[in-house]
């Protein structure tokens, strides 16, 4: 059954009118789906292709995804969150900033021609500060997770 409250995909074009990232840093490729309901959740999509600038040294001849970059992708998932939820409220989503990172944990290596799909659950926002629990997986496999704690900044 399915329960997002999108009305289809949200593409490269519009998470880059919520993002303020930009290539080679913008690194989730697609909002597959948004629930609401029993709590505030959105999946993404990360292509990972062999022609991403890093793998030139994120090895040589063994191309590897960087744990730091997986982390950055869960963490714009869940900027996307915050931005569609005040969207659907109404209101201007505010830019958040990675302040905390907790229980990270790696557990399997991303390659070239995978596709992580990026789970991201707000457990709650106090005070201008986001708390989310993020999950990769390949699939259907985690490959990485983590807690992150993320602060608001109005526009």
């Amino acid at each position: 059954m399915n329960n997002s409250v999108l009305p289809g995909p949200v593409e490269a074009g519009k998470i880059m009118q919520y993002l303020p990232h930009r290539y080679p840093f913008l690194l989730i490729d697609r909002v597959v789906s948004m629930e609401l309901e029993p709590e505030k959740r959105v999946t993404a999509i990360k292509n990972v292709t062999i022609n991403e600038p890093f793998f030139d040294g994120h090895f040589p001849g063994n191309p590897v995804f960087p744990g730091v970059l997986m982390i950055e992708s869960m963490a714009q998932t869940a900027g996307m969150l915050t931005h569609l939820t005040a969207e659907m409220e109404g209101r201007k989503g505010e830019l958040y900033y990675l302040v905390k990172v907790e229980k990270a944990r790696f557990n399997k290596i991303v390659v070239p021609g995978d596709q992580l799909l990026l789970d991201v659950v707000q457990k709650r926002i106090v005070r201008g500060m986001g708390s989310y629990h993020c999950m990769a997986s390949v699939e259907g496999k985690r490959v990485a997770s983590c807690e992150i704690l993320c602060a608001g900044r109005k526009e």
